[in-house]
């Protein structure tokens, strides 16, 4: 995992490097995000049971190679959260019977790296419109969890580190608008869907994948 990190890096610098040095003439922007998140949990044996409310922030930066063709990539930190039930979920399940059911709750944060294209209109009025579309890149920095079963609460937002994978890897899918503030400064808001498809956990027995909603907003100077 800390191989696939280093080289993905290397592609994210690589990429700002001949960005800068191809695509100057048509502008490089970078600017500051923060943004709720709505995530939820989707295992393979098992079920969905709710959404929960995370948060994202950090730098944004678009790399303008055409007139309306955007490379916009970032790096922020983003929390998706979630609830599920799941069938005989380690370390919790002992082999005792022959299916335990959990109720458990993600708190899970990443380093994110985007890897996307942004599709521009033209400006309509005092708004640019835009269509985002490429891959969401996060790396594991923080994992708890909390597990009842029976209505017995067996974990309390304890460390899962150990039981999450480092490298999770997303579709992302998002629509938004652009508006002018100055000659130099531009608010954005939009909305983007983030589809991990990935396998969250290292347990060979069972996948599981999260995904999440981001209320978009930000900043760029």
């Amino acid at each position: 995992m800390k191989r696939t990190f280093i080289g993905i890096l290397l592609i994210f610098l690589t990429g700002q490097l001949f960005a800068q040095q191809s695509l100057s003439s048509y502008g490089f922007r970078l600017g500051l995000t923060a943004h709720p998140t709505i995530g939820w949990i989707k295992p393979e044996t098992g079920k969905t049971n709710s959404v929960a409310l995370g948060f994202s922030y950090g730098l944004m930066a678009d790399f303008n190679f055409a007139e309306n063709y955007t490379f916009a990539t970032g790096l922020t930190i983003t929390t998706i959260n979630g609830k599920s039930t799941e069938v005989n979920v380690p370390p919790y399940y002992d082999g005792s019977a022959a299916q335990t059911a959990y109720d458990l709750k993600y708190k899970l944060q990443y380093i994110e790296v985007p890897l996307t294209l942004k599709l521009k209109t033209d400006k309509m009025g005092e708004v640019k419109w835009y269509g985002q579309f490429g891959l969401s890149n996060g790396f594991n920095i923080g994992a708890k969890q909390s597990a009842e079963t029976a209505g017995k609460t067996i974990n309390d937002n304890q460390s899962i580190s150990k039981e999450i994978n480092f490298y999770r890897a997303g579709l992302v899918l998002g629509v938004g608008g652009e508006f002018d503030v100055t000659s130099h400064t531009s608010i954005t808001l939009g909305l983007t869907l983030n589809n991990g498809f990935t396998d969250i956990t290292d347990d060979n027995n069972r996948k599981v994948k999260n995904h999440y909603l981001g209320l978009n907003f930000g900043v760029f100077f």
